[in-house]
């Protein structure tokens, strides 16, 4: 199910900022070589992640989920000169893709690799992040809400990806759909959170905003 037409959204991309050449060549190779390259962040989203992250300018930032790098790139272009990137993913076959990236932007010694399992990662960072970008399993959802939240700063910014899974998440639930549940569940625990200021937004498959009170 697309959020918006084809057409719009071609509309939009005209009139954002053009896609860095760096990301789009990590784009063509991620639909050339990768498995599930709609996983990618994009140019328009990605565009958008970058904007955020510079308005943040945080110190540092957390990424559980990071495919090919894609968004991790766009997220690195607010840090601070003294910032550093974290980025957790499960896939360790994608860490060399990653790394040939990060290392070509020159941000390369700022974004740091985590591979394995989010959940027991996370904790052993010993450090605050002032931006954090959920866009992983999405069963776990709310696990790493609950192992991000003190870690986050006051006034930190939480973005959390696919939150409209192609709208099945205002579709009457199919039996056995664990992450439409879980993004239900997700969504509907953020927008009652008062220790959030939340904004749900249809970009791609769904980008929701909540900023720590």
């Amino acid at each position: 199910m697309d959020i918006l037409s084809p057409l719009i959204e071609k509309y939009i991309e005209q009139h954002t900022d053009k896609e860095p050449e760096l990301l789009r060549q990590l784009n063509r190779e991620t639909h050339s070589k990768v498995l599930r390259p709609r996983m990618l962040s994009g140019h328009y989203q990605g565009r958008l992640l970058s904007l955020i992250s510079q308005l943040v300018a945080p110190k540092n930032i957390l990424e559980i989920g990071t495919y090919t790098g894609y968004s991790a790139l766009c997220l690195a272009e607010g840090l601070r000169q003294d910032g550093a990137l974290h980025t957790i993913d499960i896939n360790e076959e994608l860490y060399d893709l990653q790394r040939r990236y990060f290392d070509q932007s020159g941000m390369g010694e700022r974004i740091h690799q985590h591979i394995g399992d989010a959940r027991t990662i996370i904790p052993e960072l010993d450090m605050k992040f002032d931006l954090v970008f959920i866009d992983a399993d999405k069963p776990n959802y709310s696990t790493y809400l609950d192992l991000i939240f003190d870690k986050l700063t006051s006034g930190g910014v939480l973005l959390s990806d696919n939150v409209l899974w192609s709208g099945k998440v205002s579709q009457d639930l199919q039996e056995g759909d664990t992450s439409t549940q879980a993004l239900i569940q997700y969504n509907k625990r953020l927008a009652e959170d008062d220790r959030f200021t939340t904004v749900m937004l249809p970009i791609r498959d769904g980008l929701t905003i909540s900023r720590k009170k």
